[in-house]
């Protein structure tokens, strides 16, 4: 059974860091094979794209939103994403999930929600202003 765990989340304070992990097990999950993405979804609105980063060495891709403020990288010996976000605003306050795919097209950042092979619970990341 694939589990996708994410922690590091919580409380900070507008302009802190904070870093996100997404663990992946299971006796099957070849995790260097998959696509990671992460996601967010404030209270009240949609689920929205963060950030993806790609099957085996890892090309990244970013949403507007976030780019140059996160940097998601993977650690295929240790199954583990990683997402490093800088310069928090009270705006990235949300439930953030990471998904798993193995999409291995040109599409592969722009996979769809239904179509993730896996999630995780999510974890809350809350920002003060």
């Amino acid at each position: 059974q694939v589990q996708l765990v994410e922690s590091g989340g919580g409380l900070v304070q507008a302009g802190g860091s904070l870093r996100l992990s997404c663990a992946a097990s299971g006796r099957t999950f070849t995790f260097s094979s998959y696509n990671i993405h992460w996601f967010r979804q404030a209270p009240g609105k949609e689920r929205d794209f963060v950030a993806a980063i790609r099957w085996g060495v890892g090309s990244t891709y970013y949403a507007d939103s976030v780019k140059g403020r996160f940097t998601i990288s993977r650690d295929n010996a240790k199954s583990t994403v990683y997402l490093q976000m800088n310069s928090l605003k009270p705006e990235d306050t949300a439930v953030y999930y990471c998904a798993a795919d193995r999409n291995y097209g040109s599409s592969w950042s722009r996979t769809p929600e239904g179509n993730m092979s896996y999630w995780g619970k999510g974890i809350l990341v809350t920002i003060s202003s």
